[in-house]
């Protein structure tokens, strides 16, 4: 598995909001919540991010090369998926 490069712009973000995220599955590919929503694996991808972690899925870290401003969870879309009923 090679190596899994993580955008400067979502480096920010995580950096601003001072807490660890995990990249994980959802309808519509991956997505990045907090680990308050969604919490780590042991199986999970560990990328150093300032102070914070960005976990990475398994599953996830076999299909992506980049994290993404993309993947990074909108409140304010939502998610329609039945894996995180209440998002």
């Amino acid at each position: 598995m090679s190596e899994i490069a993580v955008d400067d712009s979502v480096k920010n973000f995580i950096i601003q909001n001072g807490q660890d995220y995990r990249i994980c599955t959802s309808c519509s590919g991956p997505v990045m919540l907090p680990v308050s929503l969604k919490s780590p694996k042991s199986s999970d991808i560990v990328i150093k991010v300032g102070s914070n972690t960005l976990y990475i899925s398994r599953v996830q870290a076999r299909y992506i090369r980049k994290v993404t401003t993309d993947m990074i969870y909108d409140p304010n879309v939502g998610m329609s998926c039945s894996y995180y009923p209440g998002l």
